[in-house]
């Protein structure tokens, strides 16, 4: 039996899991709200029943999940309206547009005890799901240092929404929130960071540039590099193969080095020394992993048919989302105020 599924949100990633929906056997895209021009006919496209209010939506067609792809400042307000339903949804990153938000949304939804699956795709990704497990293993040892970059050129028109040029429209909260997600998966918690910001190239309200380091719970430590005005293949984006929008350029975006061995992500690249006792003037033996040719957004699409069915819970909770976005909010505020801040800080 196929799954009703509704969309709230009929933009450019609206559109995109409309699709993954359609070519899912397991699920019917049955419904989608969205009060913009044009809306309607992405509905009829996809052979769906159009609405211009959500809630509406949810009580017409009493569906078996929904998929929030609405603007930032709305995810909570749709979740809600889900979780007083008792929907189970996945709500597009970043869980919410504020943490005070996303704080009130957590403890709804564990209180009502409703499955929520915040969509950080990268999660469902063969290489990323790998990396975790290397490092949970001890394939490298104690987890010393970690490197992160995320660097390209977005153009000139991709600013054209005012949105993109204002606080909370910037790289950080666009962007490195998923290479954030991604480290903190597969390297655990962070519990302190630093960061230099800058607009030096836009001069926008927002970054365009950032120099981040951060502090694992473990104790290991790890650096980022980031911008959106770069040219450059050092981005998981392009470098992984998974992303819907642009080509497969094969890069490295993630060093991990450990006391055992070190790990680039995606290239999967291993290096040791031949022998426990192997020394640093010794070569290093660099081994290849093998991963599956799976997909991120389709691996997602089934997690969440899997968490509505009750069979999983979900891989990225409320509170799991919540916690990546109190990460990049720490980023943005040490680079703001320029000095160290702490997660629990921001959690209060």
């Amino acid at each position: 039996m196929s799954r009703k599924i509704v969309l709230m949100g009929a933009g450019l990633i609206g559109r995109e899991h409309a699709a993954l929906l359609r070519a899912n056997p397991r699920v019917e895209l049955v419904g989608i709200a969205d009060v913009s021009q044009g809306a309607k006919t992405v509905a009829d496209e996809f052979g769906a029943k159009f609405f211009t209010d959500m809630r509406e939506m949810l009580d017409v067609l009493k569906p078996d999940g929904a998929i929030i792809a609405l603007p930032n400042s709305l995810h909570v307000e749709a979740a809600l309206a889900c979780v007083e339903r008792k929907i189970p949804c996945l709500v597009e990153k970043p869980i919410a547009d504020t943490l005070e938000a996303a704080m009130h949304l957590v403890a709804e939804v564990e209180k009502a005890g409703v499955p929520v699956l915040i969509g950080h795709q990268r999660r469902h990704s063969p290489d990323i799901a790998k990396a975790r497990q290397l490092v949970a293993d001890g394939a490298l040892g104690r987890l010393v240092a970690v490197n992160a970059m995320w660097m390209t050129d977005k153009p000139g028109p991709y600013f054209d929404a005012t949105w993109r040029r204002l606080p909370g429209g910037g790289p950080l909260l666009i962007n490195l929130i998923h290479d954030i997600d991604c480290l903190r998966f597969i390297c655990g918690d962070v519990t302190e960071v630093m960061a230099f910001t800058s607009n030096a190239v836009r001069s926008f309200e927002v970054e365009d540039t950032a120099s981040v380091s951060v502090r694992f719970a473990s104790g290991a430590l790890g650096t980022l590099l980031m911008s959106d005005t770069a040219v450059s293949p050092f981005n998981w984006d392009t470098a992984a193969g998974q992303a819907l929008y642009f080509p497969h350029q094969p890069e490295n975006s993630y060093h991990l080095a450990g006391t055992k061995a070190a790990l680039s992500i995606p290239g999967m690249d291993i290096w040791r020394h031949e022998t426990e006792d192997g020394h640093w003037q010794h070569p290093l033996i660099r081994q290849h992993v093998t991963l599956d040719s799976s997909r991120a957004y389709e691996n997602q699409l089934n997690h969440f048919i899997d968490v509505i069915e009750g069979k999983v819970q979900p891989l990225i909770s409320a509170r799991d989302g919540m916690m990546t976005l109190a990460t990049v909010l720490a980023i943005a505020k040490a680079g703001g105020e320029n000095r160290k801040v702490s997660i629990s800080e921001m959690l209060g």
